[in-house]
């Protein structure tokens, strides 16, 4: 309890949701792969087709720097946000009497999201188990060594965000308003 959660940002969908996406797109909306959509960078299909990032050597980066036999533990936890999204993901590396509050508004989400959630009148609960919201990777890390972790992702020209803190609880995530911490 106490320790912080940083957010790396995605590219987009990478690997989850897909069939959810389609339905809302492509049945529902009736677009295609080629449409254009105002608030989006490129075609639809682009957009659901942008590279997967490669969190390895980050990960590798940050243990190696900050995880040194016989010295306390900095980065405590990873969890990449994958299927299950936020909700089934983080809890697999939190302690049975942590939960994490991750606070909504604390990072850029994607357009790409904001159109799934506006179009496919998606409940929020099931927004952030389906997809990552624009958060690729999650990095525990202890308050104290916040800032230094998020310069050393910076030095990768990666950003980076402070999207939740650890509490005591029952090995929960939570999503929680940004105003309500």
């Amino acid at each position: 309890a106490g320790d912080v959660l940083i957010g790396v940002p995605s590219s987009g969908l990478h690997t989850n949701g897909y069939s959810l996406a389609r339905k809302i797109l492509f049945d529902d909306l009736g677009l295609d792969p080629n449409s254009r959509i105002p608030g989006l960078k490129n075609s639809l299909g682009a957009e659901l087709l942008a590279v997967h990032i490669s969190y390895g050597p980050l990960v590798e980066d940050l243990l190696k720097k900050f995880n040194r036999p016989g010295k306390p533990l900095v980065v405590k936890g990873l969890a990449h946000v994958t299927g299950g999204g936020f909700i089934d993901n983080i809890p697999r590396v939190l302690p049975k009497t942590c939960n994490v509050e991750i606070r909504k508004g604390s990072w850029p989400v994607l357009p790409i999201f904001n159109l799934l959630a506006e179009k496919g009148s998606v409940p929020e609960e099931e927004l952030y188990q389906v997809y990552n919201m624009g958060i690729g990777m999650t990095v525990f890390v202890p308050r104290q060594q916040t800032t230094t972790v998020l310069k050393s992702i910076a030095a990768r020209k990666l950003k980076a965000w402070v999207i939740g803190e650890v509490t005591r609880g029952t090995g929960e995530a939570q999503i929680i308003n940004r105003s309500d911490s």
